[in-house]
C-alpha cells in the first residue's frame, strides 16, 4: 500500500472526518453521559459515605466560606494562564476574551472525550475555524501537548526523589509497599516520559527521524485503527518543528511558566477545599505538597479512564488518595465540591458558550462567502 501524498508544511488542512469528528464531541447533549456517570456515582458513595456529623465539626466563620472561594479562584487563575499561553503560542493572535472563550471550548471537549483521547483534534479544529494558519494551529496544539507532558515528567520524579513513594498513596512509605496503584502509576509515568523524550527529539532534535519512525509504525497490522493518526502526526512534527526551533528562548520560557501555573493551580485547588472543609487540619509545607503531588499521581493514573473527562472514577478514587488528610465520611463532599468547580463548571460553560461560537463561525463563514460587488 502506498503512503498519502505528505501535506505541504505550510499548507495542512482537516480531512472532512477530522472535521465531522470534532464537531461530534462539540455537540451540546454530550454534556448528559459525563454528568450522568458522575452524578450517579457521587449519589451512591453519599448514600453510604457521608458523614454529616463531620460538617458540624466546620469554623463556623468565614474560614470555610474563604478556602472555597480560594479553590474557585485557583481555577480562575488556572483557566487564565491556559489563556495566556494560547496567546503567547499564537503569537497574541487572539485577544483576551478570544482566548478565555477557545480554552473553554478546549476545555468542553476535554470534558466529554475519554481522557485517553483527550481534545486535540476540536482544538485542532476549533483554531482553524478562528483564522490561524494550518502551520500555526498544528504547532500550537502539538506544542501544547508536548509541554504538558514535560511538566509532568519533571514535576512528578522530582516530588518522587524529594517525598517517596507516599506522594501516590497514603501507606507508601517504601518502594515495595507499591500495588496495584503504584504500578499503575509508575507505568503511565513511564510512558509519558517516553512520549515527551520522542516529541522532544523530534521537535528540537531530528524531526524527519521521528517521522519515518511514525511512518513505519503505521505499516503494522496491530496498528491499523492509529495508521492515519500515526501519519498525520509524522508531517505534524515536521511542520511544528520547522516553526517551534525559530522562537526565542523567550518563548518557550513563557509557554512552560504558564503551564506550570495552570498545573499547580489545578491541583492546589484541592489543598484550598482540604483547609476548608477539614475541621481541625493546620498542614505544614510538606503536607501541601503531598497533596499536590497526590493530585498529579491522581490525575496522570485517571489518564486512561474510559468514561469522558474521567466521569465517575476521579470521584470514586478521590477519597483513598487523600485518605490521610479527609476523613471518609466527608471525603464523598469534598470530591463533588472539586468536581463542581473542575469539571462541571466547563460542561456547562461549554453548553452556554458553544452555541454562541458557532453561530459566530457560520456568520462569517457565510459572509466570505458572498461575492465582492462593484460599486
Amino acid at each position: 500500500m502506498s503512503l498519502p501524498h505528505p501535506r505541504e508544511p505550510h499548507q495542512p488542512h482537516i480531512h472532512q472526518q477530522d472535521e465531522k469528528s470534532a464537531l461530534d464531541n462539540l455537540k451540546v447533549s454530550k454534556v448528559f453521559l459525563p454528568s450522568i456517570i458522575g452524578v450517579g456515582v457521587i449519589i451512591w458513595m453519599m448514600s453510604s459515605q457521608l458523614d454529616l456529623g463531620e460538617l458540624s465539626k466546620l469554623d463556623k466563620s468565614g474560614w470555610t466560606i474563604f478556602w472555597i472561594l480560594m479553590a474557585i479562584f485557583m481555577y480562575v487563575l488556572r483557566h487564565l494562564f491556559y489563556a495566556w499561553r494560547l496567546r503567547i503560542m499564537t503569537d497574541n493572535a487572539f485577544s483576551w476574551p478570544k482566548a478565555i472563550e477557545l480554552i473553554v471550548i478546549w476545555e468542553f471537549s476535554s470534558c466529554v472525550s475519554p481522557t485517553s483521547v483527550g481534545g486535540a483534534g476540536v482544538a485542532f479544529f476549533l483554531l482553524s475555524q478562528e483564522k490561524l494558519s494550518g502551520a500555526k494551529t498544528i504547532s500550537v496544539v502539538l506544542y501544547s501537548m508536548v509541554i504538558d507532558t514535560v511538566f509532568f515528567i519533571i514535576f512528578l520524579p522530582l516530588l518522587y526523589f524529594i517525598l517517596g513513594p507516599i506522594i501516590i498513596r497514603p501507606g507508601m512509605e517504601i518502594f515495595s509497599d507499591i500495588d496495584g496503584y503504584g504500578i499503575t502509576f509508575l507505568t503511565v509515568l513511564f510512558f509519558m516520559s517516553a512520549y515527551g523524550a520522542l516529541f522532544f527529539y523530534g521537535l528540537f532534535i531530528n524531526p524527519r527521524a521521528i517521522k519515518r519512525l511514525l511512518i513505519i509504525l503505521s505499516r503494522f497490522k496491530w496498528l491499523k485503527r492509529f495508521r492515519e493518526d500515526l501519519r498525520t502526526t509524522a508531517y505534524d512534527v515536521v511542520t511544528t518543528s520547522k516553526n517551534i526551533r525559530q522562537k526565542q528562548w523567550a518563548f518557550h520560557a513563557k509557554s512552560f511558566g504558564t503551564t506550570i501555573g495552570a498545573w499547580l493551580t489545578r491541583f492546589f485547588a484541592i489543598n484550598c477545599l482540604v483547609l476548608a472543609l477539614v475541621a481541625g487540619i493546620n498542614p505544614t509545607l510538606y503536607d501541601h505538597l503531598i497533596m499536590i503531588a497526590r493530585g498529579m499521581a491522581m490525575h496522570t493514573i485517571t489518564s486512561f479512564s474510559p468514561t469522558p473527562g474521567a466521569a465517575g472514577v476521579a470521584e470514586y478514587l478521590f477519597g483513598g488518595f487523600f485518605s490521610d488528610y479527609i476523613p471518609a465520611g466527608i471525603a464523598v463532599l469534598i470530591a463533588l465540591i472539586w468536581r463542581l468547580i473542575s469539571y462541571y463548571t466547563y460542561l456547562i460553560a461549554g453548553a452556554i458558550i458553544i452555541p454562541i461560537w458557532f453561530r459566530q463561525v457560520k456568520y462569517r463563514r457565510k459572509v466570505e462567502s458572498k461575492p465582492l460587488s462593484l460599486s
